[in-house]
């Protein structure tokens, strides 16, 4: 089974480190503590700044969030790190035997349930900041 991409974890384990520890937050610090290559880092930090939850400081490395812990939220991140393409979470199989009436219907029927399930975890995200979560460490 395919996962979601590991972006998501990442980026939320990124902006907690930042909210948690902004002094020392370069990519390499973070790239310890992800337990990842400095490039992934870079990468994530990239989608995060263009999504306005970070500034990130050439040169002398470094970042700061844009926006307090309380008002981002797991859906922000999920959707800043681009996890899925909008109401593309679950993939459907291509090529079904159309001759089959499984087959022919089965897209129709699944799409609608899949699409009611990546609503309602897109709303749970929704609920949760960086600020709840982060307070869970301590």
């Amino acid at each position: 089974m395919k996962q979601i991409s590991t972006r998501f974890s990442m980026a939320v384990h990124t902006l907690s480190l930042i909210a948690a520890s902004p002094q020392d937050c370069t990519g390499d610090f973070i790239a310890g503590s992800v337990n990842t290559n400095p490039v992934v880092i870079r990468r994530i930090m990239g989608m995060l700044k263009k999504a306005g939850l970070v500034d990130v400081r050439a040169g002398v490395g470094g970042a700061s969030l844009r926006k307090e812990p309380n008002r981002i939220t797991l859906l922000d991140i999920y959707r800043a790190v681009n996890v899925a393409e909008e109401n593309q979470l679950f993939r459907i199989h291509e090529g079904p035997n159309m001759a089959c009436p499984v087959g022919r219907n089965i897209e129709q029927v699944l799409q609608d349930e899949l699409r009611e399930a990546q609503l309602v975890m897109e709303q749970r995200l929704a609920q949760t900041t960086l600020d709840q979560l982060i307070t869970k460490f301590e």
